[in-house]
């Protein structure tokens, strides 16, 4: 059974949204955590804002990690798009907490979500997500959308932590 790992980036007051104030502090450590998080997936979900920068930039990237982010399966959570033409991607329209409860149920690796704040408040209301892997930045971004919105309560249990020595705090976080 896979594991639902949503994946983001974040600043001290909880600002998710166009993640540029991460630059700065872009780091090989942070580079390292980031691959091992991607070698233990093998699937992304993404909602269709993400989507749509992901397939803008990773198609022609060279970055180290490229080939396998355009190869794995992608599964796109949208209601407006009428296709999804990166590499390997399918779209959820109808059902969709049921075919991601069954995408889960699947052998596989990790199902990883990047940004995607819409469909990560879905899949924590519906009791989907496995782990939060946050890498909190000590910036106050002051404004822009927040991970956890208004009136979404939650219970997590912290599974572990990891200082960079660029100021940046990986929290692994799982429902309690």
């Amino acid at each position: 059974m896979r594991k639902l790992v949503v994946t983001e980036f974040v600043s001290l007051d909880g600002v998710m949204e166009e993640p540029t104030w991460t630059m700065p502090y872009w780091s090989d450590e942070i580079a390292r955590f980031k691959g091992a998080e991607s070698d233990e997936s093998d699937m992304l979900l993404l909602g269709r804002i993400t989507y749509e920068g992901f397939a803008q930039a990773w198609p022609t990237s060279t970055d180290e990690g490229a080939d396998k982010m355009n190869s794995m399966p992608k599964y796109v959570v949208t209601t407006s798009l009428d296709r999804a033409d990166w590499n390997n991607s399918t779209i959820i329209r109808e059902n969709v907490m049921k075919e991601i409860a069954r995408l889960k149920q699947q052998d596989g690796g990790n199902i990883l979500v990047y940004g995607s704040g819409v469909l990560v408040d879905s899949l924590m209301e519906a009791g989907l997500v496995d782990q939060y892997r946050l890498l909190v930045y000590p910036v106050v971004v002051g404004s822009g959308k927040r991970l956890f919105k208004d009136n979404r309560a939650a219970t997590l249990k912290l599974a572990s932590s990891q200082n960079f020595d660029t100021g940046v705090v990986a929290l692994i976080y799982q429902p309690a």
